[in-house]
């Protein structure tokens, strides 16, 4: 049985993962382990730089954003004579598993020292959704509803001036935070990499509102559509008779207490995690699907194209 367990946060920082942090140690206590924070992701691996956590090291942190533990990242860890020096400094401190923290990119050094003979359990922390083996990842819902608050306030303006908001939110190469926002603010138009518009028809679409005498039009954009997204609010001003303002919320969208929903999955994705290095497994990765949470291999998990929402892109046609 194993005795001594490290926790660590990689790659960019999401709501939630204190809670997940909490979970972590909280759960490992309750099992007589000994629990290792560590710093920097996988920087404070090579560098050595652990600490053993106790009851209070993770007291008041549950509303807290970011991650006590830091985040950064280390290109070069893919190489194997980088990881070779991470796993002797576990080795060297008696530590015989891992739970990581972070997204897909964090995921793959789980699974290169699950290789190398340190099990490690991934939990999903990433803001964007874009984990195929859980219907939620730690940190999206936070997200999510930071955008909707913004966008109420851009609404707001937007009325004011009869104007076009083309609004940019993150997500990397995944759309769910631009298409759950757009939903649940009931935007003009939404365009992810799985809902690609052209843009003659966006630009009709926003004319025709526009000749139509609406007071305003919003468009919410998954970052990396467009190079330049102030380049086509200009385009859209030129065509459509709207005054176009691009709108880039940024990493305001990162930050923030995360939310009842985040804290709790965190709080059960945590404890899980625990439980399966206790029964010996390494290499998975854990997520929630029908609200159930559930461990999958790693191995599997990373390259899975993630599932595009056909019944929520559906609801776009419906209600728009």
């Amino acid at each position: 049985m194993i005795r001594k367990i490290g926790v660590l946060t990689s790659g960019g920082d999401a709501p939630g993962m204190n809670c997940a942090i909490r979970a972590v140690v909280r759960a490992g206590l309750k099992y007589g382990l000994d629990v290792y924070g560590i710093m920097d992701g996988y920087k404070g691996l090579v560098e050595d730089d652990m600490f053993l956590m106790d009851r209070h090291s993770v007291s008041d942190i549950v509303n807290r954003g970011g991650t006590i533990l830091g985040t950064a990242r280390l290109r070069e860890f893919k190489e194997e004579k980088v990881r070779q020096i991470a796993v002797d400094n576990l080795r060297k401190r008696g530590i015989e598993a891992l739970v990581v923290i972070g997204g897909d990119g964090s995921y793959m050094g789980a699974k290169k020292l699950t290789e190398m003979g340190i099990n490690c359990v991934g939990l999903p922390g990433t803001i964007d959704n874009d984990i195929a083996s859980t219907d939620y990842t730690i940190g999206f819902d936070t997200c999510l509803n930071t955008i909707c608050y913004c966008i109420d306030h851009i609404r707001d303006t937007t009325s004011s001036h009869q104007r076009c908001a083309i609004i940019e939110v993150m997500g990397n190469h995944c759309g769910d935070l631009a298409l759950f926002s757009g939903l649940a603010e009931g935007v003009e138009m939404i365009i992810t990499p799985d809902h690609p518009i052209p843009e003659e028809e966006i630009i009709d679409s926003l004319r025709k509102l526009h000749d139509a005498k609406r007071k305003r039009a919003i468009v919410v954009v998954s970052e990396k559509i467009y190079p330049n997204i102030n380049e086509f609010a200009k385009k859209i001003t030129v065509e459509t008779g709207f005054e176009a303002k691009a709108e880039v919320l940024g990493r305001v969208q990162r930050g923030g207490t995360p939310s009842a929903f985040d804290r709790i999955l965190a709080a059960r994705m945590g404890a899980y995690a625990v439980d399966c290095l206790l029964e010996g497994k390494g290499g998975i990765c854990v997520g929630m699907v029908d609200n159930k949470i559930v461990d999958d291999d790693i191995y599997q998990a990373v390259p899975r194209p993630r599932d595009k929402h056909p019944s929520m892109l559906r609801l776009i046609d419906i209600l728009k």
